[in-house]
């Protein structure tokens, strides 16, 4: 958070932004002068001296990677670029369902997808979501159409319509809790106004957020709203991937290996009202994932 520090030199007070920022393992404090009094518009100089941190931080190297990703996608043959989304798809199928407590393993998925070979002895519900969502996020790669909450509750009845019916591709209009979570949705009768902000917060978002940040926060503030009765994880997911393809930037994969930070971040954004800490811990994670192309 961008916080104004005072010093004093001489008996004559300065105004600072100061915002502290990880750099590897250190902590780097970074300062923008401000004057000898606190101006007027000083959110407005937050949020300008903030975007010029993350640019200078996350947002080149981004840039980076989309560029070497493009020109590396461009010199595959169609056949290749195939074979890797599917290969994505089984892993992101994978952890998304594993996060949520799917007992199917990485080759057990594998073999579903990619073979048909359904695992014995597993439930019906892990191995007929796990074919679902492959389904959905393969449709996903052809959408020609804007994010809607249309879209979004198709991706929902698709995913789920084999296994909860009754909840598939509804907002919900019942209270929900997060087990071991301390953050608490929001009531079924926020959920339509919030919804309707926040696709037209997605919208404009796409004007004038980095591509990186508007997943990262489409993610967050989707998941928060938490307008279905299960799978907000996995829709939320899904937009993140969306948002990210839409741009021509690689698409994410939050592995379940990390699933204690990253529900971590989540809640820690939540309960803060602080969106930065959970688009900051996907940076890091992004940028780590595919530091091949920086």
């Amino acid at each position: 958070m961008v916080s104004i520090a005072k010093r004093t030199v001489r008996g004559t007070t300065y105004y600072y932004l100061e915002h502290t920022m990880r750099a590897g393992t250190k902590f780097v404090r970074k300062s923008k002068y401000l004057g000898k009094e606190v101006p007027d518009d000083i959110e407005r100089l937050q949020k300008e001296f903030l975007a010029e941190l993350k640019k200078e931080r996350w947002f080149e190297d981004f840039d980076s990677i989309r560029r070497s990703y493009a020109a590396e996608a461009r010199s595959l043959p169609p056949s290749a670029r195939d074979k890797l989304l599917r290969e994505f798809s089984v892993r992101f199928t994978y952890d998304t369902q594993r996060i949520e407590g799917s007992t199917l393993s990485l080759r057990q998925t594998s073999q579903l997808l990619e073979e048909g070979i359904s695992p014995s002895g597993k439930p019906v519900a892990d191995v007929r979501e796990a074919a679902a969502h492959q389904r959905v996020f393969l449709a996903m790669q052809k959408e020609r159409s804007d994010l809607s909450l249309r879209l979004v509750l198709d991706w929902h009845w698709e995913v789920f319509k084999e296994t909860k019916p009754d909840v598939a591709g509804k907002v919900r209009r019942h209270g929900v809790r997060i087990a071991g979570s301390r953050f608490v949705p929001p009531s079924p009768v926020e959920l339509q106004p919030m919804l309707d902000e926040f696709f037209g917060w997605y919208r404009r978002g796409e004007a004038f957020l980095h591509p990186v940040e508007l997943a990262a926060l489409a993610h967050l503030r989707f998941v928060t709203i938490h307008p279905f009765a299960d799978g907000n994880g996995r829709i939320s997911r899904l937009i993140m991937n969306f948002a990210l393809r839409r741009a021509g930037y690689p698409m994410f994969n939050i592995e379940a290996r990390d699933r204690a930070a990253y529900y971590n971040a989540l809640e820690r954004s939540q309960l803060r009202s602080e969106e930065g800490i959970f688009a900051a811990w996907l940076f890091r994670r992004y940028k780590k994932e595919f530091a091949r192309y920086v």
